[in-house]
């Protein structure tokens, strides 16, 4: 779920959007204050220039020009924090599809507009003024499987650490559905759709043995196409949507 706070000023307007994070992960909503906007967004860019394992609250601490124990008002641990991230990042992404698939009728185009959303969520207007999207994307393709790739993911998925994921996932799925009802695979598809798109931006960076996609300015629109080719494939669907423009 989101909340959209419009923020008036002179010479143009900005909108900030607040999603609703599982209260289970922070201890104080870090939306609601300034501190805890810069405690986001300095957390982003650690993640970023470090990685998850040297990561530490005393060097993000550091960082702000405060004391630990101000971040740890806000956040129990690392892992919740990266998972916090996670689920924003998420909750963007299903905001991005419920928007730009509003009036679509197509189940195709429907489809295709969600695959378009999930690869390119770098290329849209930032929906905050605290949150460096391009920045935390780029932690989401490094970092990110490491907030789910965890030894108590059970008991983290039965408490709804995972429910945005999920959601988007089964949203994603129904429009599967919407364009091949006798497909068996819906869910596995839509998840695979989420992963493939992350890893292959990975790997064409970092493990270019394991792909075909090449890592230059159009790598983002390359994986597009790529994810839709195999979809249309896949579901045996012909429909002008699935060819990237």
């Amino acid at each position: 779920m989101y909340y959209i706070h419009l923020y008036f000023c002179l010479p143009m307007a900005r909108h900030d959007i607040r999603f609703n994070i599982n209260e289970q992960l922070h201890l104080k909503d870090p939306q609601m204050t300034d501190f805890g906007k810069k405690v986001l967004a300095n957390a982003i860019r650690l993640f970023h220039n470090i990685g998850f394992e040297k990561f530490t609250f005393k060097k993000l601490a550091h960082s702000i020009e405060t004391n630990e124990a101000s971040v740890y008002r806000y956040f129990e641990n690392k892992h919740k924090l990266l998972l916090w991230l996670e689920c924003w990042y998420w909750e963007l992404v299903n905001y991005l599809i419920e928007v730009n698939t509003t009036n679509i009728e197509d189940p195709h185009e429907l489809l295709c507009i969600s695959i378009h959303q999930i690869v390119n969520v770098t290329t849209i207007q930032p929906v905050t003024s605290y949150i460096d999207q391009d920045l935390l994307h780029e932690v989401i393709i490094s970092e990110g499987s490491k907030a789910y790739h965890v030894h108590n993911v059970d008991d983290e998925n039965k408490s709804g650490y995972y429910h945005s994921y999920n959601e988007v996932v089964a949203k994603v799925s129904k429009s599967i559905q919407k364009v091949a009802p006798d497909f068996k695979y819906p869910k596995l598809l839509a998840s695979n759709i989420f992963e493939m798109a992350n890893n292959q931006l990975y790997f064409s960076q970092h493990m270019p043995e394991l792909t075909d996609i090449k890592y230059d300015d159009n790598v983002q629109a390359n994986v597009e196409s790529a994810i839709k080719y195999l979809v249309s494939r896949m579901l045996k669907v012909e429909h002008p949507a699935y060819c990237t423009k």
